[in-house]
């Protein structure tokens, strides 16, 4: 996917996702069906979509659980969120469990800002799952970007992230959580 798709085709997909009342605990194992890039639901109970109808207390949850400072920004947060280029989340039930969003030209290059899960949630593929989903839509783009502290390398080497050269990342940064 990627310039010239129709993107209200692209955001409805995940439009009339519906989630039932009990909650069931995560897993690791992943489908190929899960893979696609509509409202899909795993083998672990997990669903994922595309849909823009977030709430903003579940994001702030999302985001408090794990200590981002841009929780302290809500409104900002969630209109940044829906201007995303791309934003795919993870459900369990109706409790929002993982978020990943993407920010592109839509030919050339894209930039990764946000992939978050909740620490009850983290080590059982749903961060895996929502990088996939994401990457797999800018298949085939020049440059995949991100910025990655020490406790996410690891986990963004094993999607196939390197260190850019002898590049240095460089910011100008309003938080204090790095």
């Amino acid at each position: 996917m990627g310039a010239g798709d129709d993107s209200d085709a692209y955001r409805q997909r995940g439009a009339d996702a519906q989630f039932g009342s009990q909650p069931r605990p995560p897993s690791v194992a992943r489908t190929a069906h899960s893979r696609s890039m509509r409202l899909t639901m795993n083998s672990n109970g997990i669903h994922y979509s595309e849909t823009r109808e977030l709430p903003i207390a579940s994001v702030l949850a999302l985001y408090r659980a794990n200590n981002w400072s841009a929780a302290q920004k809500p409104e900002l947060l969630h209109q940044g969120l829906l201007a995303s280029h791309s934003l795919v989340t993870a459900w369990d039930d109706t409790n929002l469990v993982g978020l990943g969003n993407a920010i592109s030209d839509g030919y050339l290059v894209v930039y990764y800002p946000h992939l978050l899960v909740l620490p009850d949630y983290q080590g059982h593929g749903i961060g895996t799952e929502l990088m996939h989903r994401l990457m797999t839509r800018y298949e085939g783009f020049h440059q995949h970007i991100l910025v990655a502290d020490g406790r996410a390398l690891d986990f963004y080497r094993k999607c196939g992230f390197e260190r850019a050269g002898k590049t240095e990342s460089m910011w100008i940064y309003a938080g204090h959580d790095h």
